[in-house]
């Protein structure tokens, strides 16, 4: 009897350790499969809080006409977003560092409601600069990265990333065309109106998909111990540490410069457009467009291939050499078919630039700073949106179109030399 005991817990012993193998296999593959969906429902929320961010984009300056204001105040306008943006991108960083990714997440979509809300109530102009404020806490597009980077492998993060492209592609495409045709059919207003139930809709989805700790148990200090610091939300003494951890100065430098002379081009564009190509509202339209498709082309299938077969160090050089070469098309260029044929290696620079700074950014931090991180690589744009318009207007009334291109091309041609020679420490990964 003790034999047969004794077999039977023997075997029983030799069982074990293979279900428990079985039983760790299973709940691996449920935590991917579960991780992908969250991964999903990120992407459809950043696809449809920027289909609603560029449908308002195209609605609001013939709301800010139909209320009797300039285009110097419009100006105005356009530059107090900018800098709200701009000021709320560390802070809402930091919040979802400290109070986790959906309440990040929950909180830019809600913000979005208040956004619409307070411009579908705008009969005046000071409601219609107050509708802005909102602005600060609207970051979908960081919050979907922290996301990500909280879910995704050190290997898999670019391509994850870059395909937060594709949705940044389908968002301008749509939310350009939906915001014409309801505002010329419906009226003005109905875009905000559609704007503020689309975001109450976005948040109720972060509530019920995101996850309350959507960082696996396992990872919270897979890049270094927690060295964020409680404190107020807004802390400059928590971006200058961030900066110095190593290679994180020398690839933000390259973030902000290597893209800033195509920038200040772009948020011209509306006018270059009008005077240089000689182009109609309708034709603008249909070129913006064709840099949505473009976009989505090089987002949703080149992005991910090339973070699959090069290094990041490489890819960050070859953005910055495309760039260098963007640069000379453009001072070339003199018609808006040349501008065509320029776009698509600048939306292939500015699409890789993007992913791998971004990348390489939040691996050089630890895990519990990503969303800070992601929160300052989130205020580039708006930096770009707020001084652009000054510097873009001097360069273009005093030196023409040209003077873009020969910029973009002498900066980043130094910025390749300096890549080459300088030893940044980068994680040299490659996707499986």
């Amino acid at each position: 009897m003790s034999t047969m005991n004794a077999k039977t817990s023997t075997g029983g012993e030799e069982e074990a350790p293979g279900m428990r193998s079985k039983t760790l296999e299973e709940s691996s593959h449920s935590g991917e499969i579960k991780r992908g969906q969250v991964i999903l429902v990120a992407y459809l929320i950043t696809t449809l809080e920027m289909t609603f961010l560029f449908m308002q984009m195209g609605v609001m300056p013939y709301l800010a006409k139909s209320l009797g204001l300039d285009s110097v105040g419009f100006g105005y306008l356009q530059t107090t977003f900018g800098v709200l943006q701009l000021v709320g991108g560390p802070i809402f960083g930091r919040f979802a560092d400290q109070f986790g990714t959906r309440a990040a997440l929950v909180l830019s979509c809600a913000s979005g409601s208040a956004f619409f809300l307070l411009m579908s109530i705008s009969t005046s102009i000071p409601l219609l600069f107050l509708s802005r404020l909102p602005a600060v806490f609207m970051h979908g597009l960081p919050g979907a990265q922290k996301l990500i980077t909280d879910l995704t492998s050190p290997s898999q993060r670019a391509d994850a990333l870059g395909k937060l492209g594709l949705c940044f592609g389908v968002a301008i495409i749509i939310g350009s065309a939906l915001g014409g045709v309801l505002s010329t059919k419906f009226g003005v207003f109905v875009p905000t109106y559609v704007g503020l139930v689309g975001n109450l809709i976005n948040t109720m989805i972060a509530m019920v998909w995101i996850p309350l700790q959507a960082k696996p148990t396992s990872d919270h200090n897979v890049t270094g111990h927690s060295t964020s610091q409680a404190g107020s939300m807004f802390s400059i003494r928590e971006i200058l540490r961030l900066m110095k951890f190593p290679g994180v100065t020398e690839v933000f430098i390259v973030k902000v410069f290597a893209a800033l002379p195509a920038g200040l081009f772009l948020i011209m564009f509306s006018i270059i457009s009008m005077e240089f190509f000689g182009l109609e509202a309708v034709e603008s339209g249909y070129l913006m467009s064709y840099f949505g498709v473009l976009q989505m082309v090089v987002q949703g299938l080149v992005v991910g291939k090339l973070t699959n077969h090069c290094t990041e160090r490489t890819l960050l050089r070859l953005s910055v050499f495309v760039f260098a070469g963007v640069g000379l098309g453009m001072a070339l260029m003199r018609t808006v078919w040349h501008y065509c044929i320029v776009a698509l290696p600048l939306v292939f620079a500015f699409s890789v630039l993007a992913t791998i700074t971004d990348s390489i950014l939040t691996k050089a931090v630890p895990s519990s700073d990503t969303g800070t991180m992601l929160g300052i690589c989130a205020s580039v744009q708006p930096l770009t949106r707020t001084v652009g318009p000054t510097i873009g207007g001097v360069l273009y009334k005093q030196f023409g179109v040209s003077s873009f291109g020969y910029l973009q091309l002498i900066v980043n041609i130094g910025l390749f030399v300096y890549l080459l020679k300088s030893k940044i420490p980068l994680k040299e990964l490659r996707s499986q």
